[in-house]
């Protein structure tokens, strides 16, 4: 019986922008009431050798998108990083889902022992489609949604667990 992929996969990543998409205007918002520029918030990083908010949305789009693709043997679309504002980030989130929804279920189930293979600058990473999703594209998601929940959470921004886990 084949994993049904498409019900790990992009229900958690629906959920998943839900979530991120509902903390990011309450961020918005917050700054707004405290008169914080956008700004702070926008440039935030939780270590100084790690990517601000705006890269952390970005990334966890990447890896929704680039892992339902590679799942359902299509192309992802091209986003360019260029949000700067939290209106942009809202669109990317927007633009991420739009594509999730529009992947046939048909088109990722029954991939689980497909060969993913992930092209990095100086080797290559090879995977069967299940543990690519279980292994890599899951985990990586949610580094980069809980990152960009840490960031606001740290300048002060009220948001709790039920927050990130889309308001349960």
């Amino acid at each position: 019986m084949a994993t049904e992929l498409y019900d790990i996969a992009v229900p958690a990543f629906l959920r998943g922008f839900t979530a991120m998409a509902a903390f990011l205007d309450k961020g918005r918002a917050w700054a707004d009431e405290q008169g914080v520029p956008h700004e702070e918030l926008l440039a935030a990083r939780l270590y100084e050798d790690m990517a601000p908010l705006p890269s952390q949305v970005q990334r966890a789009s990447d890896a929704a998108k680039l892992a339902t693709a590679r799942l359902a043997a299509l192309e992802a679309p091209p986003m360019p990083d260029t949000e700067a504002s939290f209106e942009e980030l809202q669109a990317r989130i927007a633009a991420t889902v739009d594509f999730l929804k529009s992947v046939p279920r048909e088109k990722v189930d029954g991939r689980e022992d497909a060969e993913i293979v992930l092209k990095l600058p100086n080797n290559e990473l090879k995977f069967t489609g299940r543990a690519y999703l279980t292994g890599f594209a899951l985990p990586n998601f949610y580094f980069h949604v809980t990152a960009a929940y840490a960031i606001l959470r740290m300048k002060g921004v009220p948001v709790g667990k039920r927050d990130f886990l889309g308001g349960i």
